[in-house]
């Protein structure tokens, strides 16, 4: 009976919910305050613990495909290690060092412990210098003492003739060490070994040069007076001895100072017998005639001597003593070919040649380097006719650059290759400029250089070397074997037991080196390394890299140049 009052009262409140609207629609009604039942605490948390169920799960899958693809490279199992018995791997990668841990020496040093460290040497400016303790050198036999001395006598001049590029003091970086697998790796990575060697050596200061002629030997030529060409005798390329004969030309101020010289011996002669006369007849005389007589003669004498030296200074030697023994005619014929040589005299007679010849002669030894004239042209001291130049010596002009000026000094030897020739011709620095050039900033030198076969040309360019230094028994390595790290220079010289075993350690020890001259290839090692290390050449970035990697976050404090 309860249940139907139940049931009842149930009914009537959904038919109540529920009546029927204007358009025969029912519509719901709002729920009354008295029906409504409010949820508790614990419904609503079970609630909302089950609608997250679903996506906690969906979270927690990725999660567990991200774990096993970032510890399995991101690949698929086989269905055979998914079934089959599972086998524990154990890690032996250094990951830092790129060998196996289990021999990483870097990380155990007591797999191969390092050798003895006497730090920096101040003398040498390397970190366990090799030229002090041969005994850190990777040599199976030490080198002997006399190889060392004069190894330690060969840093001190390399040191002393130029600034060398220093290595930091605190670099810690030559404790380093890089190891690989195997002699496989060293292979697959591509790196290369060299020996280090001895070989000559050449430190020289380069630069742009030019030869030119001697200046001091060298003489441009003209006539000394006015006139025309009466007739010339060599041409360009001709040799010519000193005082042979260029040229004739003929001058009348030449025959007028000729004559003059003819009237001045004919006055003075003249005079002199007055004199002798008026003295000879002192007593029947008046003495004021003879001093007349006397001052006369002087006066003659005086132009004989203007005469003969307007002669001497047109290149006319002429001698009045023996002018003087001789009749008119004598004098005439003597002074109408005066200054022409013996060889050409019968020649120039032969043509009744006028007494206004000028003979243009060269003053020195030579070849002629110019001529600028032809018989029959009008010339004055105004114009060159020839020029004339020993060529047996030779300027060499050199232009160095500023900073070098400390290292020049005279009497170093120069050697010059001309371009366009494997000829090379060796001077000496006789001459350094005072001043630098205020266009280019470079410093001008010079040298003279011997050029008895005539084989060096005036205004021939090339490149010449001052050297500064010149060793036959250099220590070398290959040219860009060596790095700068950030504040050293170093190589990577392999151990010494490196093939003892397959079980050696495959290690390449860095060490600090002090780099000297570069000739093409090899490049002088001052100190650092001896002769039968061996060292990466090819491919040595590679060690380069490895190193950098390590010591990344953890080198030293110094800064890169």
């Amino acid at each position: 009976m309860s249940h139907s009052v139940i049931d009842a009262t149930t009914k009537e409140s959904r038919q109540k919910a529920a009546e029927p609207s204007v358009n025969g629609r029912s519509v719901q009604a709002a729920p009354t305050e008295t029906n409504a039942k409010p949820r508790g605490f614990f419904r609503r948390a079970l609630g909302l613990v089950l609608s997250s169920i679903g996506p906690t799960l969906v979270l927690i899958g990725f999660a567990a495909v991200f774990y096993y693809g970032h510890h399995n490279d991101w690949r698929i199992p086989k269905f055979a290690a998914l079934t089959g018995p599972v086998e524990t791997v154990v890690d032996d990668w250094c990951e830092e060092h790129a060998v196996p841990e289990s021999v990483c020496v870097e990380c155990d040093p007591t797999l191969m412990p390092k050798g003895p460290d006497y730090g920096w040497c101040s003398d040498h400016g390397v970190h366990n210098c090799v030229l002090d303790h041969p005994d850190v050198a990777q040599l199976k036999q030490p080198p002997s003492q006399g190889e060392l001395t004069a190894d330690l006598q060969r840093a001190a001049r390399a040191l002393a003739i130029a600034p060398r590029k220093e290595n930091n003091s605190g670099c810690e970086i030559y404790q380093s060490r890089i190891q690989f697998e195997s002699v496989e790796a060293v292979q697959q990575a591509g790196v290369d070994v060299e020996l280090v060697e001895r070989q000559p050596i050449v430190e020289s200061i380069f630069g742009n040069g030019e030869i030119v002629y001697d200046p001091t030997r060298q003489a441009n030529l003209a006539s000394r007076v006015p006139g025309s060409v009466w007739r010339v005798f060599k041409n360009v390329g001709d040799k010519v001895a000193e005082g042979e004969l260029l040229a004739i030309v003929d001058a009348a101020e030449v025959g007028d100072l000729k004559t003059a010289l003819l009237r001045s011996l004919a006055e003075e002669k003249l005079q002199n017998q007055n004199v002798s006369r008026l003295t000879e007849a002192r007593n029947a005389i008046a003495g004021s005639r003879i001093l007349d007589a006397e001052a006369a003669l002087a006066k003659a004498r005086a132009d004989v001597l203007s005469a003969e030296q307007s002669l001497l200074n047109l290149g006319l030697p002429v001698d009045v003593s023996r002018l003087r023994g001789m009749s008119e005619q004598q004098v005439l014929d003597e002074l109408r070919l005066l200054g022409i040589p013996p060889s050409i005299r019968e020649q120039v007679s032969s043509l009744n040649a006028s007494a206004n010849l000028l003979p243009i002669a060269s003053p020195t030894a030579g070849v002629v380097i110019e001529r600028a004239v032809t018989p029959g042209e009008v010339v004055d001291p105004s114009r060159m006719l020839f020029q004339v130049g020993d060529t047996r010596q030779m300027w060499l002009q050199l232009s160095v650059p500023l900073e070098n000026m400390d290292q020049l000094a005279l009497g170093q030897r120069i050697r010059f290759t001309p371009d366009g020739s494997r000829q090379v011709v060796e001077g000496v620095l006789d001459w350094i400029n005072t001043s630098a050039d205020q266009d280019t900033r470079m410093l001008e030198v010079r040298a003279v250089l011997a050029n008895n076969d005539g084989r060096l040309r005036n205004e021939t360019f090339g490149m010449g070397q001052i050297i500064l230094r010149e060793e036959s028994d250099a220590i070398v390595i290959p040219t860009g074997s060596s790095h700068w790290e950030g504040c050293c220079q170093v190589v990577f010289v392999r151990d010494k037991n490196y093939f003892d075993s397959l079980d050696s350690y495959k290690v390449f020890h860095v060490r600090s080196v002090r780099l000297g001259a570069v000739n093409g290839d090899v490049t002088e090692v001052i100190s650092g390394v001896l002769p039968g290390e061996v060292i990466a050449s090819a491919g040595s970035d590679v060690l380069k890299a490895q190193l950098l990697k390590n010591n990344l976050g953890a080198g030293c404090d110094c800064v890169a140049e």
